[in-house]
């Protein structure tokens, strides 16, 4: 490792302590000071790595960072770029699920978090609201989008998520189709190594097997059923941390009761006023969920730690194994294409998100006004997302 090298992981260091904001706000600063500044890549390279992280399941901040770092010094220096960027703030949510449940019982979270959790739905709305306006520019996106919300809100499965993101993705596809391209998928995907591809899919069935064979009064039932989770999860999410929400929700709240609406409102009000990438409610989740069910500080450090690499690993392998033959793959529009119903769909996931989110709220007029409140300020003036948080602290602490 040269210089140059050791130079750009402590720029990756500096970034993970001060990137607050979300994948725009990621974006800005990437293009500031690791292509303006230092010119680890240029400009054109940066755009279309992002590009490429929007068209893969995954974060697309971790994704974008370790193409650079992929770029700048290969392998190795990837690998390690993508643990300085996830640990801390994985680690800071994991203290938090671990000190939860004492700060409960003492009465000091529900008091300092009381006005938090209408404010994050109100988050939850305004970042509905911002990828509809931005997705849903055609009459099949807004069909593909009411058709999501719906089945999530029936269904409450969510064995329901990779069906709707598949179909979604097919019926866009599907409406501007280019024959021409066929001999180009065909070099394209003769390109492709089958047994990496048979790696990344061999892992998601072998731990779904292993945790439907295990016996679940093993302690080892949970943990393993807990990566696959979130491994899977890791493979249906388009579009970043926004989308993360409903998928979490609906599987870890609604159908398995993994956690109460008030705990996981609260740990992705912390996540929000955290630097770092948004998966890092991951490392909360995991952590809670064994807390709840008796594994001890222990375990919880272990399922935060599981639930971390499992929600990320599926990006991280993408990204590193897609990299090299890009400039074939975004030639494709039919893959362009798809994820327009991608995304349309997800949407209809945040929306359903919402509406659950906001249902203990539906009776309670200071929530709703917070939740009107927060979704005014973030759509109409230049206050960020970790700004409206604290100020919900404020107004819990002194009102």
């Amino acid at each position: 490792m040269n210089k140059r090298h050791i130079l750009f992981l402590r720029d990756v260091l500096f970034y993970t302590l001060t990137a607050f904001g979300g994948p725009q706000a990621h974006l800005a600063y990437l293009l500031r000071e690791f292509v303006e500044k230092r010119r680890y890549i240029s400009e054109e390279e940066l755009m279309e790595l992002n590009a490429l992280s929007q068209v893969l399941p995954g974060p697309s901040s971790t994704q974008t960072l370790v193409g650079i770092a992929w770029k700048t010094g290969g392998l190795i220096l990837a690998i390690i770029t993508f643990f300085i960027w996830v640990i801390p703030s994985a680690t800071l949510m994991c203290i938090a699920a671990i000190f939860y449940k004492m700060f409960v019982e003492k009465g000091m979270f529900t008091h300092a978090f009381r006005y938090v959790q209408p404010v994050t739905v109100g988050v939850v709305a305004y970042a509905a609201y911002s990828f509809g306006r931005k997705f849903l520019k055609s009459e099949l996106s807004i069909l593909l989008s009411i058709s999501a919300m719906a089945a999530t809100l029936i269904l409450r499965s969510a064995y329901a998520f990779p069906i709707l993101i598949m179909m979604g993705g097919i019926i866009s596809s599907a409406f501007e189709a280019k024959p021409e391209e066929d001999a180009l998928r065909v070099k394209l995907f003769a390109n492709i190594n089958q047994r990496k591809v048979t790696y990344f899919i061999g892992i998601l069935l072998f731990f779904a097997a292993l945790g439907a064979l295990i016996n679940q009064t093993s302690p080892f039932s949970l943990p393993i059923r807990l990566f696959e989770n979130f491994y899977r999860n890791g493979i249906l999410i388009f579009g970043g941390g926004q989308v993360l929400v409903p998928l979490m929700f609906t599987e870890f709240v609604e159908m398995k009761h993994y956690l109460s609406n008030s705990e996981f409102l609260s740990g992705f009000a912390l996540q929000q006023i955290l630097p770092g990438p948004t998966f890092a409610f991951t490392s909360f989740i995991g952590g809670l969920t064994l807390g709840n069910r008796g594994y001890g500080i222990s375990g919880q450090i272990a399922g935060s730690f599981i639930s971390m690499l499992g929600i990320n690993l599926p990006g991280l392998i993408l990204i590193l194994f897609i990299v090299p033959f890009w400039d074939d793959l975004k030639k494709i529009s039919n893959i362009r294409n798809s994820l327009s119903g991608i995304n349309a769909v997800a949407v209809g996931f945040m929306v359903a998100a919402f509406l659950f989110l906001a249902q203990p709220f539906v009776t309670d007029f200071k929530g709703i006004s917070l939740m009107v409140a927060t979704f005014l300020l973030l759509q109409f003036t230049p206050v960020k997302t970790p700004v409206v948080i604290l100020l919900g602290v404020l107004l819990s602490v002194f009102f």
